[in-house]
C-alpha cells in the first residue's frame, strides 16, 4: 500500500453520542471531505420518522462518522489486548484496521433521498450502489481509496458486500451486533428522546474479541449483550415501526407514484418538471444522476408540486409537508378479507383508494441464531469461556432465547383521517364514517357483521 500516512496531529468531530471522533489517518480524512460522502449530510438518518419524533433530524453523515468511531475503537482494542504476532488467525491483525475503518465509514454512502421509500418506488439498491461509488473511477471516493493502492477500493466493496476473506473484519461492520448497529441504536434513540434505545457500549467494546471465524464476546460480559438485545428489540417497536411514521411513509410513497403517474402522462411540464428525477422516473439513471439526488431536491420538487392542477398530486404533497400522516389500524389474517369493504367506503366518500389505501407491514427478528438452511443464514453471537470455547448466545441466555426466531410486528391498513376524524363540510359523507368506524375497535380491524 502506497499512503497510509497519519496526520500530525489527530482531528477530532465533537459528536453527541461519542463526544469526540477521532481521525487519525489522512485517508479517512480526505474521504470525509469527498462530495459523495458529503452529500450524507442532506439525507436524514430515519427519514419521515421525524415526523413523529421531532429531534429525529441527524443525517447519515453523523451515523457514518460515527461507525467509524465505533470500528476505531474496536481495532484499537483488538490491537492492544489480541495482537497477532506470529501470523496466527485466531488474534487481530493490525494491518485489517485501514480496510475496517474505511468500510465502516462509507457502507451507507449509497443511500438515496428518503432511503428505503425511494428505494421501493425507483427499485435501486443502496448497497449496489454504495459498492459502485467505491469502485468507479468516476468518484472522488474511489480516487481517495485508490491512493491507498490500486486493489484498496474494490477490498472496501468486498468488506460491504460480506465477501471480505478475513470474517473478523466482515462482522466488525455487518452482523447481529456491529459497529452499524450499535450506533444507529444509541444515535437514534438520543435523536429521538427513547431512552430505552441506550446500552453499555463501553462494556460491550471492552467484552469483544477476535477468533479464527470472527468476532465473541466474553463470557463475564454476556449481560451488556442481553441489553442491547433488548434495546433493539424496543427500538424496532417503539420508533422504527411507529404508525405515524410508517403513514407519513406511505403518504410519502403514493405521492411518488402519483408524479410518476403524471410524467408518463405528459402532465408534469414547465417549472414544475421535475429534472433530476427523470432519469429514475424513466428507469435509466447513472451514478452521476444518482449522486444528484438528495432529500432537499425532492422536498423543492413537492414544493413545486403544491400548486399542480391535480387533485391527488396537489393533496399528498400537502399531506406530506404539513403533516397530515394517514390513520391506520392492525389486521389479522381472519379480517383482511374485510378490507376491500373498507376501500369501497371509502371511495364512496370520495377519496381514490390506490392512493389513500395501503397495507404496510414491518417486521423484525430481534435475534436469530445460526441456521445454514435459511435464505439469509446470520452470523450468531459467540459467547467466549474462560477456557475458550464457544457457546451461541440464546443457549445460555433465558432473556435472548426467549425472542430467538420469533418475528415481531404487524400488519396495518392506512386510511385517510377523515374517515375517522370529519371537520368542515364533510358532514355531508356522516353515514358512510360511522358505517366504517363499526370496523375499529381498539387499533384493531373487526367485523361488525359478528356483533
Amino acid at each position: 500500500m502506497s499512503e497510509i500516512s497519519m496526520l500530525p496531529r489527530d482531528k477530532v468531530l465533537r459528536d453527541p453520542v461519542h463526544n469526540y471522533i477521532h481521525v487519525t489517518y489522512q485517508v479517512i480524512l480526505d474521504l470525509i471531505n469527498t462530495s459523495e460522502f458529503q452529500r450524507l449530510r442532506r439525507i436524514k438518518q430515519l427519514g419521515a420518522s421525524s415526523y413523529t419524533f421531532h429531534g429525529a433530524e441527524h443525517s447519515r453523515f453523523t451515523h457514518s462518522v460515527g461507525v467509524y468511531e465505533i470500528t476505531r475503537q474496536i481495532c484499537d482494542n483488538f490491537e492492544r489486548n489480541y495482537p497477532s504476532t506470529n501470523g496466527s488467525t485466531e488474534l487481530w491483525d493490525d494491518h485489517e484496521r485501514l480496510v475496517a475503518m474505511c468500510a465502516a465509514l462509507l457502507h451507507d454512502i449509497g443511500h438515496g433521498p428518503y432511503s428505503h421509500t425511494f428505494e421501493h418506488i425507483f427499485n435501486t439498491d443502496h448497497e449496489a450502489i454504495t459498492r459502485e461509488i467505491l469502485t468507479s473511477p468516476e468518484t472522488e471516493v474511489n480516487q481517495v481509496l485508490r491512493r491507498v493502492s490500486p486493489e484498496f477500493p474494490e477490498e472496501v466493496a468486498s468488506v460491504i458486500g460480506k465477501t471480505y476473506p478475513n470474517p473478523q473484519v466482515v462482522q466488525m461492520i455487518s452482523s447481529q451486533i456491529d459497529a452499524d448497529r450499535m450506533d444507529y441504536l444509541l444515535r437514534d434513540a438520543y435523536h429521538t428522546g427513547t431512552k430505552y434505545g441506550m446500552f453499555d457500549l463501553t462494556r460491550i467494546l471492552r467484552v469483544m474479541r477476535p477468533y479464527r471465524n470472527g468476532i465473541a464476546f466474553e463470557a463475564n460480559g454476556m449481560h451488556a449483550v442481553e441489553d442491547y438485545i433488548v434495546c433493539r428489540f424496543q427500538m424496532y417497536q417503539q420508533v422504527y415501526f411507529h404508525p405515524v411514521s410508517r403513514a407519513m411513509e406511505v403518504i410519502l410513497n403514493k405521492l411518488l407514484h402519483r408524479a410518476k403517474y403524471l410524467y408518463e402522462h405528459g402532465q408534469l411540464t414547465g417549472d414544475q418538471k421535475p429534472t433530476l428525477l427523470i432519469p429514475f422516473l424513466e428507469n435509466d439513471f447513472t451514478l452521476k444522476d444518482y449522486l444528484h439526488l438528495d432529500d432537499g431536491v425532492l422536498t423543492t420538487y413537492f414544493t413545486l408540486w403544491r400548486d399542480h392542477p391535480d387533485d391527488i398530486l396537489r393533496d399528498l404533497v400537502s399531506r406530506f409537508l404539513d403533516r397530515r400522516p394517514l390513520k391506520s389500524v392492525r389486521f389479522t389474517p381472519e379480517t383482511r378479507a374485510l378490507i376491500p369493504e373498507l376501500k369501497q367506503i371509502i371511495e364512496e366518500a370520495g377519496f381514490n383508494p390506490d392512493y389513500y389505501t395501503a397495507i404496510n407491514d414491518s417486521y423484525d427478528l430481534p435475534y436469530d441464531a445460526y441456521d445454514p438452511s435459511s435464505k439469509e443464514p446470520k452470523t450468531q453471537i459467540e459467547i467466549i469461556e474462560k477456557d475458550g470455547t464457544l457457546e451461541e448466545l440464546s443457549t445460555v441466555s433465558p432473556i435472548v432465547a426467549a425472542i430467538t426466531g420469533k418475528s415481531t410486528g404487524d400488519e396495518r391498513f392506512f386510511f385517510p383521517r377523515e374517515m375517522v376524524k370529519p371537520s368542515g363540510d364533510l358532514q355531508l359523507f356522516e353515514p358512510l364514517y360511522e358505517k366504517f368506524q363499526k370496523y375499529l375497535r381498539n387499533d384493531y380491524l373487526v367485523d361488525p357483521h359478528e356483533d
